[in-house]
């Protein structure tokens, strides 16, 4: 019973500095890996990726940011560079994000996708968050075949 009583103290007392995060001028700067089988494509099965990001809360629970990635298969290494918004819902930590990003693969033609993502903040102390968050990353160069859903699991810092 004890520790049900501390486990509901300690998630009360998270949530509420969670909402402090999320206000407009806090910075943020993130770095997070995809793939290790968890990350799938009709045309590649296994692809690892890491990616970073830096952004900028516009106003309380809307952040704009921009990112830079690499993606190594089997066959090709890819580069991709893009921004995006993320919408964090204040009372809990999950996210909702959409943006553009531009992908250069190494031996096929260059893509523009479009990725959204779903995710949770779970924040370590005040300034530090482990963001894991599921992916679609819609192609527009050939939907059907490049088009990736994944998971990513990220370390974000809020200041």
């Amino acid at each position: 019973m004890k520790k049900l009583i501390l486990s509901l103290v300690m998630l009360l007392a998270m949530a509420g500095t969670a909402q402090a995060q999320f206000e407009a001028g806090t910075k943020y700067v993130g770095a997070s890996v995809s793939g290790l089988n968890l990350q799938y494509n009709s045309s590649e099965h296994l692809r690892f990726g890491l990616n970073s990001k830096a952004g900028l809360f516009v106003t309380d629970g809307l952040m704009i940011y921009g990112d830079f990635g690499y993606t190594h298969t089997r066959h090709t290494d890819d580069l991709n560079a893009g921004v995006g918004g993320r919408f964090y819902f204040t009372q809990n930590g999950i996210f909702l994000g959409a943006g553009a990003e531009y992908v250069h693969h190494t031996k096929s033609n260059n893509d523009l996708m479009v990725p959204i993502e779903i995710g949770y903040a779970f924040y370590l102390n005040h300034y530090l968050a482990v963001e894991p968050s599921v992916y679609y990353k819609i192609s527009t160069n050939n939907f059907s075949d490049d088009s990736t859903v994944g998971l990513s699991i990220g370390l974000g810092y809020y200041f």
